[in-house]
């Protein structure tokens, strides 16, 4: 058997205010914007260059939607996101007054900062070490 995750659902107050955030300053890609109603559009965006799961934007509808926005993950890191070079993302952070909620710190597996989204959701930004051979 094979699989492999492909979307993660985030809540988002508007898709073309979350749209400008994650592609103007995080620089994802915006893969697809099908409108699907007047109120629902299927909205897609990945990090440059991912070959793993992209995050669909859901505008929240309901109120216990609404509730939800920028704590899906009950005030944990929620998602992860990995990185080639942490201190040009970090840089671009800095840049674009995204709050870093954690300063860069080194670990034996890596270096690692947490920041919050437009929402307040909380992300690790990661540069894993690179194994020797890979």
């Amino acid at each position: 058997m094979k699989q492999q995750l492909a979307l993660m659902a985030l809540l988002v107050n508007d898709y073309d205010e979350a749209i400008e955030y994650y592609t103007n300053k995080l620089h994802f890609v915006l893969k697809e914007d099908t409108f699907l109603s007047p109120e629902k559009r299927w909205v897609v965006v990945s990090p440059p260059g991912s070959m793993g799961a992209s995050l669909l934007l859901a505008k929240a509808s309901t109120e216990e939607q609404k509730l939800q926005i920028g704590n899906q993950s009950g005030g944990r890191v929620f998602i992860f996101l990995h990185t080639d070079n942490i201190e040009r993302d970090y840089q671009n952070l800095l840049k674009n007054k995204i709050e870093i909620v954690r300063e860069k710190n080194t670990e034996p597996w890596g270096t690692v900062l947490v920041f919050k989204d437009l929402y307040g959701n909380l992300w690790d930004l990661i540069e894993p070490n690179m194994k020797k051979g890979s």
